[in-house]
This record gives C-alpha cells, sequence and structure tokens, in this order.
C-alpha cells in the first residue's frame, strides 16, 4: 500500500551502439551514499551488477528511505558525431526514477531531477518523470574515444525505488529535441490553459505556435492563436489561453521550426463541467434513510445545498433526538429498534424544501449506503497531521461537499506513537495532539471520525499495528469517538506466513477477532477490511460483518490501473454487495493527489475522471475522496457534487452495477434502482473516439435522462460521440 524511501550509482556492462546513439541497460551497483562514488577513479570491481531498465524491488533489493549508486563504464566513439546536423552538445538520456538522482559524468554533475534530504530546498519526489541533460561537446568533460565513468545516485522514498523503463543513452539531438511543452489547466472562476514552452538545450529555438480550441462534440473551432517565438535556453516563454468550462473542447497546439521545418504537435482535452449550477433554494441532495444500531450515537448531517444561512426544523422529531437548527446536524440515540420516520423542512431567503426522513434502529443497521467522505492517504500519506485533517474538514464544508452527503474524514497510516502506552493502549505521535478533541470538534459539525490500523504487529508504513491488543484499541477508538475503521492487512503478512494451513480460515481469523470487539462498543463503527481481495474476501466479508471490503489492490492516477480495478476486476462483483455490505474497489482518484506534500493534477484525463466516478457510482462503491479538498477547482467539485450522479450511489435498494455488454472498445454496464428504474453507464474503453447509438443497447422505448447533465435527452441525442475513455451515464425510466 505504501512507498517508502532511497538511493543509486552506476557502472557499464554491455552497450549498444548505433548511428548517434550509444545505450546500455547494465550498470554496476551499491547500496548506500558516498560522494566519492561519483569519481572515476573510485574502485567498482567488487560492486554488484544491475539492470537499469528494472526497479529494485524487481531485483531482490529492499532500499527504503535510503540511496543507492550505479556507475557505467562506457567509451563514448567520437563516430557519434559523424553527420550530425549539430555539433555543440549531446544528450544523455537517463532511465526513469524513483525518486530522486544526480548524474556525474567523469565526477562532474551534469544534470539532477527532484530534490535530495540534504538539499536546500529539502527531499521533493521526482518519481517516473524522463531525465535528460544535455553536456557541451567540448567542455562538458567528455573523453571522446576513452572510457568515461557515469554515476547516477537515487535516492527512493518508498518501493519500488531505482532507475526504471529504459535504458541509460547518449544521443546527438536535433535542435527541436530540446522543446519541451507544458500546460496547466486552470477550471477556477474564467477557466483557461497556461501554455509554457521551454528551451532545454543551449542553442536558441526559433519558430511558431499554433494555437486551436476547438468544440469535441461538434467540431467547430471556436478560437485560433498564432505567435512568432525565439526560445533561449531555460528561459520559458508562457501564453494563456482562454476557453468556455461548460463546452466539451480539446486545445490543439503545432509549433513548427522557422528552420528545418519540422513540427511538434500536442493535444490536451480541456477540463469541462456538466453539472448544472445548484439552485440557490434548499435542495436534499442524499438518500431518506440514515441506519443505527439501539444505543448508538447518531450522527447525521442533512446534506442540502442552496444559499446560507439556512435554517432547519422538524414538527414530528422523535423523542431522544436533536436537530440543529443552524447547520441540520441530527445528535441524539434511540434504544428502542424500528423505523421512526419524521419529515425535515430547510429553509432560506430563496425558499424552502422538505424531506420525509427515516431513521432505521437495528443491530445490522450500519452503512445502509456507500459511505461517502475523505481519507487523508492519496495527498498526505505520512505526512498527515490533526491540523492537516481540521483543515481539510473545514475545506469540506467550506467548499459545499458536506452539501452532497460527504461526511467522514478519515485519518490513514501515519498517526501512532513509536510504543505503546505503559498500560498497552494504543498512543499518538505528536501531530495529534488530541484525538478525543478532534473527535469531538468533527462531530460538533455533523461530520464522522474514521481512523487506521493493521490485525498486524506493524502497519504499512511502519507503525505499531493492533496484534494482542485488538480490545484495548476498539476501546481506545469508543472513547475517542471513531466511527470508521480501515483495517489493512499489511504487517499481518509475516503472522500469516506461520500458518500451516493457508485456506481461507486462516485470512478469516484476524478480521473476525476485532470484529467482536467492535461491535462490543456502545458507538456505530463502520468497518472497512482492506486486505486487497485475497481468499475472495468479497465471499466471506459480511459474515465477519465487514462494511466493506477491498477487492483489489491500490489504485493510482493512471488509466491502466483505474481500468484493470474498475472494469476487469469488478466484473461479475455484484451478487456480493448489498445495504451494509459493499464491495470496495478503493478511493477516488480525482484533484490534487500525490501521496506526499508534493500534490500534483490527477494524471487522469477529464474524460477518464468522467469515467471513474460514473463507474464508482454504479458500483455502489465507498466515495472516499483522496485529494487536498482545499485546493479543489471548479472541474473537481462539479464531480463530486452532482446529486442525480451521488443519489446513484446512494439508492437505497443497494444493488450494485454489473456489466451487461461488450461490443469492442465499448462496455455496458447497469443497476437497477429502488424507484424501478435503471442507471446505465456506456463506456469507451479504446484509444479512439467513437459514434455511439445507444438504442443498439438499451430500448428506444424508455425516458432517457443524462445524470451529468441532468437533463432529458431526445431520440436524436441517442447518437452520440464518446471520447476515448469517455463515458454516457443514464437514468432509464419505463
Amino acid at each position: 500500500m505504501k512507498r517508502h524511501f532511497l538511493l543509486v550509482l552506476l557502472t557499464f556492462v554491455g552497450i549498444c551502439v548505433e548511428a548517434q546513439n550509444v545505450s546500455v541497460s547494465k550498470a554496476r551497483f551499491q547500496k548506500g551514499d558516498d560522494l566519492s562514488w561519483a569519481k572515476p577513479e573510485t574502485n567498482d570491481a567488487a560492486w554488484g551488477e544491475i539492470d537499469m531498465t528494472k526497479n529494485w524491488d524487481d531485483q531482490g533489493y529492499a532500499i527504503n528511505n535510503a540511496y543507492g549508486w550505479y556507475r557505467v563504464h562506457l567509451n563514448i566513439p567520437s563516430s557519434l558525431l559523424k553527420g550530425a546536423k549539430q555539433e555543440k552538445f549531446v544528450i544523455f538520456d537517463l532511465p526513469k526514477a524513483d525518486d530522486t538522482d544526480e548524474c556525474y559524468l567523469n565526477g562532474k554533475l551534469i544534470g539532477k531531477t527532484g530534490g535530495m534530504p540534504g538539499d536546500a530546498g529539502g527531499y521533493k519526489s521526482a518519481w517516473s518523470v524522463p531525465r535528460s541533460y544535455p553536456v557541451d561537446i567540448k567542455t562538458g568533460g567528455i573523453r571522446w574515444d576513452q572510457d568515461n565513468v557515469i554515476a547516477i545516485r537515487v535516492y527512493n522514498a518508498g518501493e519500488p525505488g531505482g532507475l526504471f523503463e529504459r535504458p541509460l543513452s547518449i544521443r546527438v539531438p536535433s535542435a527541436l529535441d530540446g522543446l519541451k511543452m507544458n500546460f496547466t489547466d486552470v477550471n477556477d472562476g474564467n477557466a483557461h490553459c497556461n501554455i509554457e514552452l521551454n528551451n532545454v538545450y543551449p542553442v536558441v529555438q526559433n519558430g511558431k505556435l499554433d494555437v486551436s480550441i476547438i468544440d469535441r462534440e461538434s467540431g467547430a473551432v471556436l478560437s485560433k492563436l498564432s505567435k512568432k517565438m525565439s526560445i533561449k535556453q531555460n528561459k520559458p516563454v508562457r501564453l494563456t489561453v482562454p476557453y468556455d468550462k461548460k463546452k466539451v473542447c480539446v486545445l490543439t497546439t503545432q509549433y513548427t521550426d522557422s528552420k528545418t521545418g519540422k513540427t511538434i504537435t500536442k493535444r490536451l482535452p480541456l477540463k469541462y463541467i456538466l453539472t448544472p449550477a445548484a439552485p440557490a433554494t434548499p435542495r436534499f441532495n442524499a438518500a431518506p434513510l440514515f441506519g443505527v444500531r439501539p444505543g448508538s450515537p447518531v450522527i447525521y448531517r442533512f446534506p442540502v445545498s442552496g444559499e446560507r444561512p439556512m435554517k432547519f426544523t422538524c414538527a414530528d422529531l422523535p423523542a431522544g433526538l436533536n436537530l440543529k437548527e443552524a447547520d441540520g446536524v441530527l445528535s441524539g440515540k434511540i434504544d428502542r429498534p424500528g423505523d421512526y420516520t419524521f419529515t425535515v423542512v430547510a429553509e432560506n431567503a430563496k425558499g424552502k424544501a422538505s424531506q420525509k426522513f427515516t431513521l432505521k434502529v437495528g443491530d445490522r443497521m450500519i452503512a445502509l449506503t456507500p459511505p461517502m467522505g475523505w481519507n487523508s492517504w492519496n495527498c498526505w500519506a505520512l505526512s498527515v497531521s490533526q491540523e492537516k485533517v481540521m483543515s481539510s474538514a473545514q475545506a469540506l464544508l467550506d467548499k459545499g461537499l458536506a452539501d452532497y452527503g460527504y461526511c467522514y474524514m478519515n485519518i490513514d497510516d501515519g498517526w501512532e506513537a513509536e510504543k505503546r502506552n505503559p498500560d498497552g493502549t494504543i498512543a499518538v505521535n505528536n501531530k495529534f495532539p488530541s484525538m478525543k478533541a478532534l473527535g469531538d470538534w468533527l462531530h460538533e459539525r455533523g461530520l464522522k471520525f474514521g481512523i487506521y490500523s493493521s490485525p498486524g504487529d506493524y502497519t504499512c508504513g511502519g507503525y505499531l499495528g493492533s496484534i494482542d491488543h485488538e480490545l484495548q484499541d476498539a476501546e481506545s477508538y469508543n472513547s475517542w469517538g471513531i466511527d470508521y475503521l480501515k483495517y489493512d492487512w499489511c504487517g499481518y503478512g509475516r503472522e500469516h506466513a506461520k500458518e500451516k494451513d493457508k485456506g481461507v480460515a486462516s485470512y478469516v481469523r484476524p478480521y473476525l477477532l476485532m470484529q467482536k470487539f467492535l461491535r462490543e462498543q456502545p458507538r456505530d463503527i463502520f468497518y472497512s477490511l482492506c486486505q486487497y481481495g485475497m481468499a475472495n474476501v468479497w465471499e466471506w466479508g459480511r459474515f465477519v460483518d465487514a462494511n466493506s471490503w477491498r477487492t483489489t489492490g491500490d489504485i493510482t492516477d493512471t488509466w491502466r490501473s483505474m481500468y484493470d480495478i474498475g472494469f476487469r476486476r469488478q466484473a461479475g462483483l455484484a451478487e456480493y454487495a448489498a445495504p451494509g455490505h459493499w464491495n470496495d474497489p478503493d478511493m477516488l482518484i480525482v484533484g490534487k493527489v500525490g501521496w506526499s506534500s508534493n500534490l500534483r493534477d490527477s494524471r487522469l484525463t477529464p474524460d477518464e475522471q468522467y469515467t471513474h466516478i460514473t463507474l464508482w457510482t454504479l458500483l455502489a462503491s465507498n466515495m472516499l475522496i483522496g485529494c487536498d479538498i482545499a485546493q479543489m477547482d471548479d472541474f473537481t467539485i462539479g464531480l463530486l457534487c452532482n446529486h442525480e450522479v451521488n443519489l446513484i450511489n446512494q439508492d437505497i435498494l443497494g444493488k450494485q452495477a454489473d456489466r451487461v455488454a461488450k461490443d469492442g472498445d465499448i462496455e455496458v454496464w447497469a443497476r437497477p434502482l429502488a424507484d424501478g428504474s435503471q442507471a446505465f453507464g456506456i463506456f469507451n474503453v479504446g484509444e479512439e473516439d467513437k459514434q455511439v447509438d445507444i438504442k443498439k443497447y438499451i430500448s428506444p422505448n424508455f425516458k432517457f435522462r443524462d445524470l451529468w447533465r441532468q437533463k432529458d435527452l431526445s431520440a436524436d441525442e441517442l447518437i452520440c460521440t464518446i471520447p476515448t475513455h469517455g463515458c454516457k451515464y443514464l437514468k432509464v425510466t419505463k
């Protein structure tokens, strides 16, 4: 689940020499860190051999939070320059690195990417970033037709670590090769795309940039821009191109080199907002029911959008419950099982709305709909703190996500102290001054409080687990006001290795033990099994009274990961999901993520993010945001705060979607809904845009509603273009 830290150096074993290119994949390797290893005279004869195209963990090296060095001995032939279009510099293309690197040629630093822990700016991850370092042919330190030593120092902040994916190569580039074109899509307020062109090579690049904004649905060119440029080394040229964020647009760019006529063309699908703005009048945005066990504290915030201030009232509130007038927070407790139905009214200066609401009280009433909220891991990882949790919760309220049902604020790994208290109870580290105070602060605002642990001795991040202290930990969670436990297999693997019989019972045992102690507590605690789908957990998860169970490994913000987890691995699992017990394909990867303090935009395209939310809501998945809420732009808020989309996820029938058709690159997934209608997701999982006739998959004798746009469709609109990795989301009614 987690990533950790390390470093590396290079030696040469086998090379490939072609015209204007030399490449090598093998190197000498040594764990540890010594800057003298950059010197060419260093004796590396006793070093081991390593493949630079494969990560450390793929080759048996467990190097975390540490360094390693690669060394390559290489004769660089002067024939490399024969026929070259320029004879000023060559490029050293390094493999990708996990996480940061420094590259030395014959003892001279020629380039670095990311920040090492001892640097002035501290550690900065540069995982998976291509490395290309220019070296002057005359003054860069190359020993032509002689032995050269290339030494690469690598620091790893978590597995897998090291160099990977491609060999080290040396090439003579054309001037255009050094031109880098980067885009920043800004979707707040007036949407625009910032374009930056940077020349990393020591020659001036002259040319012309042509930019177009094209409506992807109609094909119309909405705007055009043409500009001549002269770009010096490391002197970026920037320009801003505005666009309409309500239209599904693509930005296309073509840079033409004035000397050779060669071009660089790029295409960027821009962020687009399909979700209509919410009305100023009050609107209830969640399922009309909630469940608790008898005597458990009720904590529920009515999700209502609309202009604030807003007043909440209820004339028939059951005895034992309280409703805060200012924010609609329901609290209290009811001891007797049963269904308690009452009507809540929300009113502001623009109008009022009401919802008939049922509180179901019974022994098996936890999580009648999938949980919605936030988890700290995908943004803060082990740097999570009480301050970050509170600021994230405040952002959840301020940005209106709580008005759409997001309520769980879950701390992942990194909160535990190094040692337990003398009495054996779990202790927190200095990043969390008071768990009890944090829980009270969240509950006062109608939010719920989640925590993380492992049935093993240690968690994934190396913090204390719950083994042999399960009862004490469950009691601590109760005293802190915990509402959600994510219980991660991680360190328990060492205990499991001791099992003689590794049948299903050996996987069930640690989770059944914690379940017993959780359910003995006088408060409801959502029980989330995080064990990556081992032993077909979906077949037995409900029998340990788990409220959800992970069905796969960890998700990352790539199409490959999201497709594998969402489409390939969830097919056929619908029968195992039901109210109170949900399949969990892992957290949401939209917005700014990073698994550290170095946050960045999700690598998913806008179309892929629409597909992500569409599929997860169809799958009745846990909807746990993984990004920094405070940095959410309008696009991300539009993805997460569409009440018609979210109500599919929260449908009280609790039937998960399954794949009902596969037609080449088109997949159709569907789920039945409590009102007798059905929700359909029609997905293009291929690499090209597809024109789709929806009537091919769904009878036209129905009423069709576009859930993202929140509008009914005409017969003509049932023939549409679905972009690569995009989707159509429909509610179909007789």
